[in-house]
């Protein structure tokens, strides 16, 4: 393809994304297709000569489109928000076409540095402590997601409290993590995979009417496991736990890792960029002054497509010890001269893309004006739910919800819990099919209840109400039927 090809087709794939984004509410939330129906629409084969882009172009419309939930629907509620704006689409079309390979600062100096300025960035409009910026002892990177902060951070942890043992002679005795029943699953695979197994996990105690976890309980376990012979090597505590968005008490759970030397890991991934606005800044209260790393997805709730995940660190060198190899074929001036951060040492993988171009790309367009405005809206809309949900005598609502989420159970008077449940996934199940929303759920004390996370780009008030005037609509035809 010559540049004046690209040119050409590149026109035209702009063109059909505006198109696609312009009018997407016209489409069904959830794909409507079945399993395989999509494969079974491509052929088997690959083609054996070059096909004209508008073929490609003309598939992607008839063939995928169908096959494709749209997550930037305003009707799209389910898990949380993931958001691709404007300017972070463009951010990522520049660095595909730069097609930089980031694994050490010589492969393109731009793109590390880029990204130690706008992780800074980052950390400055969050109101992070300075130890998390760049040019001090910690550090910040882009990772492609939170799971893989949370490997990481775990990683790092373990090459602490080994002393190093863990990356030169594996793990040679039982490494302890720990984690509520609200942390997110990546948790437990980032044990699994660093070698600690399912068996090394603790699950802390929650507080039954918030979901937070219990430091007291911590407490017990961590001394316990020590009695035991056991090297505790990480607590999670998390800010915006998936299921809902419960808050884990950071001053008090870091309290008691300093007590024991115990590395903490706070995962913020979801709620973690509400901070940009100040009153909302609370999330990260004990960060500062106890977390030894810290992460949040701009590419949930802050306008920045998948994949960009910021991961810092109080101190590096737990960090580097753990994943830093350099082989003769990557050795170079700048790297042994020290003066340069080379991210492939932050991360599992070699090799990296220029993430940084679309978050810069987002935080110039908007400022931390317009990033405040869509975070403070997407609040406001979710309380205004809430109190929609709370005025109506066939529904409760799961308390807190102080960010975008809001988690609800509709009431099925005389029915067993076990038929209320069934009731409630009914509802959920019909609400999806409609087309016009998307919900999820989860449970809280054994019970079923629907989750809502509000703060889509395109997602505006008469959205919400739509979808709550929709939810109470067929709550009522259900609740008519005979059962």
């Amino acid at each position: 393809m010559s540049p004046e090809e690209f040119r050409r087709h590149g026109k035209q794939v702009v063109d059909w994304i505006a198109d696609y984004l312009a009018g997407i509410e016209s489409r069904p939330v959830m794909s409507q297709v079945e399993p395989g129906e999509i494969r079974c629409a491509l052929p088997e084969r690959p083609p054996e000569h070059g096909e004209p882009f508008e073929a490609v172009l003309a598939d992607v419309e008839r063939v995928l489109l169908p096959g494709v939930t749209h997550w930037q629907h305003p009707g799209f509620f389910a898990y949380f928000p993931s958001n691709a704006s404007g300017p972070s689409i463009l951010g990522d079309l520049l660095s595909s076409g730069l097609g930089v390979q980031g694994m050490l600062w010589i492969t393109s100096p731009a793109c590390t540095e880029l990204e130690t300025v706008v992780v800074d960035w980052l950390a400055d409009l969050l109101g992070l402590p300075d130890h998390f910026r760049t040019d001090g002892r910690g550090g910040g990177v882009i990772q492609d997601s939170a799971s893989s902060a949370c490997l990481v951070a775990l990683l790092a942890a373990l090459h602490r409290a080994s002393g190093g043992r863990v990356a030169s002679e594996g793990i040679d005795r039982r490494y302890t993590l720990y984690v509520s029943s609200q942390t997110h699953s990546s948790l437990e695979k980032a044990a699994r995979i660093a070698g600690l197994g399912a068996a090394g996990v603790r699950v802390v105690d929650v507080d039954p009417r918030t979901l937070a976890m219990d430091p007291a309980h911590l407490r017990t376990l961590l001394e316990r496991d020590a009695a035991a012979g056991a090297v505790p090597a990480m607590v999670c505590a998390t800010v915006g736990t998936t299921s809902t968005t419960a808050i884990d008490p950071v001053p008090a759970i870091g309290e008691v890792c300093r007590e024991r030397g115990v590395w903490l890991h706070v995962d913020a991934a979801y709620a973690g960029v509400a901070a940009v606005c100040p009153e909302f800044r609370w999330i990260n209260d004990g960060v500062a002054a106890y977390a030894d790393s810290y992460s949040t997805n701009p590419h949930k709730w802050l306008l920045t497509n998948f994949d960009c995940t910021a991961l810092w660190t109080a101190d590096r060198a737990p960090l580097l010890g753990a994943l830093s190899i350099l082989p003769d074929y990557l050795r170079n001036a700048a790297t042994s001269s020290g003066s340069v951060v080379d991210y492939r040492d932050w991360q599992v993988p070699l090799g990296r893309r220029f993430r940084a171009l679309k978050l810069w790309s987002v935080i110039r367009w908007y400022g931390a004006e317009g990033l405040r405005a869509h975070i403070r809206a997407g609040v406001a809309l979710a309380q205004k739910l809430a109190s929609w949900i709370s005025a109506d005598p066939g529904f409760e609502v799961h308390e807190p919800h102080p960010l975008g989420l809001v988690c609800f159970r509709p009431l099925w008077p005389g029915t067993s819990p076990d038929e209320a449940d069934r009731a409630t996934t009914r509802l959920m199940d019909r609400l999806n099919a409609g087309g016009s929303l998307y919900l999820t759920h989860t449970k809280i004390a054994g019970r079923v209840v629907l989750r809502m996370a509000v703060g889509g780009v395109a997602t505006e008030h008469h959205h919400v109400k739509s979808a709550w005037d929709l939810i109470r609509e067929e709550h009522a035809a259900l609740s008519a039927r005979p059962r």
